[in-house]
């Protein structure tokens, strides 16, 4: 893990990583998952291969007992043998599907508000939407960081530390460009 830029919002400290989320020490890291929350692929194939299948079990439970997720909402499951202790899994919008801003945004509070119900101290948020579903990576990383500041700056939370992180140099230094240019 590489800590590229760290900020101070009120309070909480945010980082910018470039690292792998699977290894990730935080109390939470974020899966940008599909409505059905099959990890297939992407990260959320990741995170299943390195935690077990446990987290797809889960998965699977909440989508027989509730459906499908609408994008936006976020549900959270454990995870498994990773290093965190909980799997908070979003569904982002895909680009092209319309008002694709706002859905961004509302994924990322949906995170941040069900790890604050769970009294969860830390979390790592991946560029959700910036993969397979073709959000525009600049745009995307922009909105995650000012999403992630509105909500720390609202106060109300439990959280003390916040990670935008990416496994390859793009992603953080796109969090890193937002953060400065903040």
């Amino acid at each position: 893990m590489e800590v590229l830029a760290e900020k101070e919002i009120n309070g909480v400290s945010v980082k910018v990583v470039k690292g792998d989320i699977t290894k990730e020490k935080t109390d939470a890291i974020v899966n940008a998952a599909n409505k059905y929350l099959s990890h297939g692929g992407g990260v959320a194939g990741a995170i299943v291969r390195a935690g077990g299948y446990v987290i797809q079990e889960e998965s699977d439970k909440i989508v027989r007992e509730h459906g499908p997720l609408e994008t936006g909402e976020a549900v959270i499951t454990t995870a498994g043998s990773l290093p965190s202790k909980f799997v908070i899994h979003t569904v982002g919008p895909i680009y092209g599907e319309g008002d694709e801003d706002a859905k961004l945004r509302k994924a990322v509070l949906s995170v941040l508000k069900l790890a604050t119900e769970k009294n969860l101290h830390s979390i790592s948020i991946p560029a959700i939407s910036c993969g397979i579903y073709g959000f525009p990576k600049k745009r995307g990383t922009k909105i995650i960081y000012e999403t992630v500041k509105e909500f720390l700056l609202g106060g109300r939370t439990s959280l003390k530390e916040v990670h935008l992180i990416g496994i390859e140099r793009e992603i953080p230094n796109l969090f890193k460009e937002a953060m400065q240019n903040d």
